[in-house]
């Protein structure tokens, strides 16, 4: 289908899929096998200029927006999910600034991180907190003009290897969710660890660590917003995030797709390809309407989000949870038409597969998209809409 992309636009997509087809994709099963961050492919981006699409020229981007953001980890996807989220894990933690931050602040930060000189990680979940993003247990405590930080973040992607984050920690535990607040560190502070990188089933190229802080002290400066606001900040930051997730669910099921139709073209059974059998045909059809209904559903929501539309909760939803729904469908339809082959490590299909499960799961489970829809819907019929 024609997007009716701008001609930067398809400058953008073209050059993000040159770098994807001709740099990464010989490097894919290294970093898979390996689980080697791919700091040569992030400084490849940034030399590209790729890592400002989504922030203003006057902080040093290229001016654009969550649709441009979304178009880049689509393309990246298509060749590997656990690179690409390398990228976008660093604009996951570079919202809450562009959305939040001061003046000062947006001056300090925004440049080195549209230039792709420091990547960002956003840190919410913690070892009880997944979900119930509102029970976090990490305590930032005041102590004249500044904060002691403790407490631990769990499975951070970008964890350790980058170096702005954005952290939310209790100030006043007795207000629930209006206690909580959001604050800029940096690696390197006293008091700021990190555990062990994670061993995962998928995305095996993207850094995934515990935040551990101890004692961290945390200038008032650090706050984003201020005080008492940074569930609003988590909130308002994945609704302008989750469409980014939901790019790479559909770059991973795109992919996958590709690959499926090229091999029933070659795979010969009973002296014919494949492809020319009817039950072949049907999954690869349900496979290619699936794709592009989310992608429709994702950059509607991407450009409205970029227009200014400030109720986007629901649309936000509904983005992430069915593309990544549609990836977790179509990778697995892929193996099936792969039959055994599909199976096996040599073929690219069962690492899409196994990419695709986490989109179903960060930035807030599918079945937390499905309570977010669900109460935009019952609010809107409350206010007679």
């Amino acid at each position: 289908m024609d997007y009716f992309l701008t001609e930067e636009q398809k400058m953008i997509v073209e050059l993000t899929r040159k770098i994807a087809r001709e740099k990464i994709t010989p490097v894919v099963a290294h970093h898979d096998e390996t689980e080697e961050f791919p700091w040569d492919i992030m400084k490849l981006l940034a030399e590209a200029d790729l890592f400002g699409v989504y922030i203003p020229q006057e902080y040093g981007g290229l001016g654009g927006g969550v649709f441009e953001l979304s178009l880049v980890t689509e393309e990246l996807s298509k060749v590997c999910g656990g690179i690409a989220i390398c990228y976008a894990a660093t604009a996951l933690g570079t919202y809450p600034i562009l959305l939040f931050g001061n003046e000062e602040q947006k001056k300090k930060y925004l440049p080195q991180l549209a230039k792709g000189v420091r990547l960002a990680a956003f840190a919410l979940t913690e070892p009880n907190a997944g979900s119930d993003a509102a029970g976090i247990q990490t305590l930032a405590k005041k102590e004249g003009e500044h904060y002691i930080l403790n407490g631990t973040k769990q499975w951070i992607t970008n964890g350790g290897e980058a170096e702005v984050y954005t952290v939310i920690a209790m100030t006043d535990r007795a207000r629930g969710a209006r206690g909580a607040t959001a604050f800029i560190l940096e690696k390197g502070m006293d008091g700021f660890d990190f555990g062990k990188k994670e061993k995962k089933m998928g995305i095996r190229a993207s850094a995934t660590r515990e935040l551990i802080f101890t004692d961290c002290k945390v200038e008032a400066s650090r706050i984003l917003g201020k005080e008492g606001i940074g569930f609003l900040v988590a909130m308002k930051t994945f609704d302008a995030s989750r469409p980014g997730v939901a790019a790479q669910a559909l770059g991973i099921a795109h992919g996958a797709l590709d690959d499926a139709v090229k091999y029933s073209r070659q795979r010969v059974q009973f002296g014919k390809p494949i492809s020319s059998f009817q039950a072949i045909q049907h999954i690869l059809a349900d496979m290619a309407t699936q794709v592009e209904a989310a992608r429709a559903l994702i950059y509607a929501t991407a450009r409205m989000i970029d227009k200014g539309v400030k109720d986007i909760a629901r649309e936000s939803a509904m983005s992430k949870l069915f593309a990544s729904d549609v990836a977790m469908k179509v990778t697995t339809d892929a193996v099936q038409v792969f039959g055994g082959y599909g199976y096996m490590r040599e073929y690219p299909v069962e690492k899409r597969m196994r990419d695709a499960k986490i989109t179903q799961i960060y930035e807030g489970t599918n079945q937390i998209q499905r309570n977010v829809i669900a109460l935009q819907l019952i609010k809107e019929a409350a206010k007679g809409k």
